[in-house]
């Protein structure tokens, strides 16, 4: 990880310049170099390595597939996920928990749409879900797996520490990842309401639903992100209903 040197950017990404993977059961945007696509220029900003804009069919989902030395954070907008993982822990992920899990030296984990299975009803609703991924800070720790329900926290409208390592979230973020220099907040806002922007050397801003307005660029429609180098303390304000989610970072891959 560095800090070195930084010039001031803002570089707007819209939706429809996402790489798109779309199969029977799945319809995948990938914000960054993921799967079959690479792009050598597009590989992380900050942090981040993965923004992945999912929306899987009832029934369907992934299969068991292992992870190693990656903090992933789910984010469901819309229906239910199911996660289950080799060191036991399952349970059903839906809009307003936060979750997160690391995966250490190795983890084996499944994730699907079909909570009827667990709850008894049938339901026939695609889950739409973002998933992040962040490196930890070193290598080869214990996997592990933390959620936390925070919907009574996101009515207020600000931006809300959602996953976080850096000291200062201590007590205030509702799940702890291992990166001492990552945050992820998320804000849900109504038309008109607006949060301010953090300071950060490296700064992922993502509209997962909705259409906002971003001080000094303009408009940001569902699924449009802007990657933020050495600034910060713009205000992002709704224009319809809307969700934001913000990673916060103080360091980035070298």
């Amino acid at each position: 990880m560095t800090t070195t040197q930084l010039t001031p950017n803002i570089d707007v990404r819209r939706a429809e310049d996402r790489f798109k993977s779309r199969f029977d059961w799945l319809d995948s945007k990938h914000s960054f170099s993921f799967g079959h696509h690479h792009d050598r220029n597009n590989t992380h900003h900050g942090l981040l390595l993965v923004n992945n804009d999912d929306i899987v069919d009832p029934g369907t989902g992934f299969d068991t597939h292992p992870h190693r030395d990656m903090e992933i954070v789910t984010w469901v907008l819309e229906g239910s996920l199911v996660h289950q993982d080799s060191t036991g822990h399952n349970g059903v992920i839906y809009p307003g928990l936060a979750q997160r899990m690391s995966a250490g030296r190795g983890i084996l984990h499944s994730e699907k749409n079909d909570s009827w299975r667990l709850a008894g009803d049938t339901h026939q609703d695609p889950v739409h879900f973002v998933q992040m991924w962040v490196v930890p800070d070193e290598p080869n720790l214990t996997a592990g797996y933390e959620q936390l329900e925070i919907d009574h926290e996101l009515l207020a409208g600000g931006l809300v520490p959602v996953a976080s390592g850096m000291p200062q979230h201590n007590g205030a973020a509702a799940i702890r990842i291992q990166n001492k220099y990552a945050a992820l907040h998320a804000a849900r806002l109504q038309p008109g309401q607006s949060v301010e922007l953090p300071e950060a050397p490296f700064l992922h801003l993502f509209v997962p639903r909705g259409s906002v307005t971003l001080e000094g660029a303009g408009h940001l429609a569902t699924g449009d992100a802007v990657r933020f180098t050495a600034t910060g303390g713009q205000k992002v304000t709704a224009t319809e209903p809307a969700e934001i989610l913000l990673w916060e970072m103080h360091a980035s891959l070298a």
